[in-house]
């Protein structure tokens, strides 16, 4: 039985050298998106809507790309921004296809839903930019917002539904009610009724989805809980469905894999659709 809701979903203070994290994925992402952009593969802020952090960059494979992979970053809603994540475009660009990765308003300025309303929004934008096939991906708090694209009651059109192949959720939240038990919901605002209407286990996925659900196999157990969780449930209602527990990552590490073109994570993502 969980006591202590907060450290139940507290990766920091498990993490050994956590701190140093966010500034290298800082630096790697801004090495990488000057690279792509002196090589005219890069379209930076382009806006999905008006708010200021209603914003997508947009990365190009050389020559013409098989299809159009999102990636949609964690922070548990709270932090971060597409900035610090541009070098995990590498993988899926070295596969042959081009890459968007959107911001987000974070909360409190925004709730839950209006994130996933935003995000929504982000993939329909960047999808008329990029024709093909549609692969999502998502860490943590993107991991549930990936998922969120994948429900009937989600916002993507009919016409994007077609075009989703592929959903992989990293290290995933897809029941959100165990976070009104911790002081993050402070910050996050839920109720009983949107932590249940968005949270994706609770929900029906879209006829024909393909969904993995990847975590490492270091991470919290209330991770590895969710991870399972979901493919678990959504194999009932149709889904066809995978979890994998990547060995030796944790939940800052499991991400780095999306990098390297030759990856597993990037096989489970976009290989064997397009």
């Amino acid at each position: 039985m969980i006591q202590d809701w907060d450290d139940a979903y507290a990766n920091s203070p498990h993490i050994p050298g956590a701190s140093d994290y966010p500034p290298r994925w800082a630096a790697a992402a801004a090495a990488f998106r000057q690279s792509m952009t002196e090589a005219g593969r890069a379209a930076i802020d382009l806006p999905y809507g008006p708010a200021p952090r209603e914003r997508f960059d947009l990365f190009h494979p050389e020559g013409e790309p098989k299809g159009l992979a999102v990636f949609v970053h964690g922070g548990y809603w709270m932090a971060f921004d597409k900035s610090s994540w541009s070098h995990l475009a590498a993988g899926a660009l070295g596969r042959g296809w081009a890459v968007a990765l959107p911001s987000y308003t974070l909360c409190p300025e925004a709730r839950i839903a209006g994130i996933t309303l935003q995000i929504g929004r982000a993939i329909a934008t960047a999808a008329k930019r990029v024709a093909g096939p549609l692969v999502l991906s998502g860490h943590s708090a993107g991991g549930h917002l990936v998922t969120r694209m994948a429900c009937q009651d989600g916002p993507l059109a009919e016409p994007l539904r077609d075009r989703l192949a592929q959903v992989v959720s990293i290290s995933g939240l897809h029941d959100l009610r165990p976070l009104l038990r911790t002081k993050m919901n402070d910050t996050l605002r839920m109720d009983a009724a949107e932590a249940a209407t968005e949270s994706a286990a609770l929900q029906t996925p879209i006829e024909g989805l393909s969904l993995c659900c990847w975590v490492g196999e270091e991470e919290r157990p209330e991770f590895r809980r969710q991870n399972a969780l979901l493919a678990n449930i959504w194999t009932g209602l149709g889904a066809r469905t995978k979890a994998v527990e990547a060995p030796g990552r944790h939940h800052f590490g499991v991400i780095e894999e999306l990098a390297d073109p030759a990856s597993g994570l990037i096989e489970a993502w976009v290989d064997g659709v397009a």
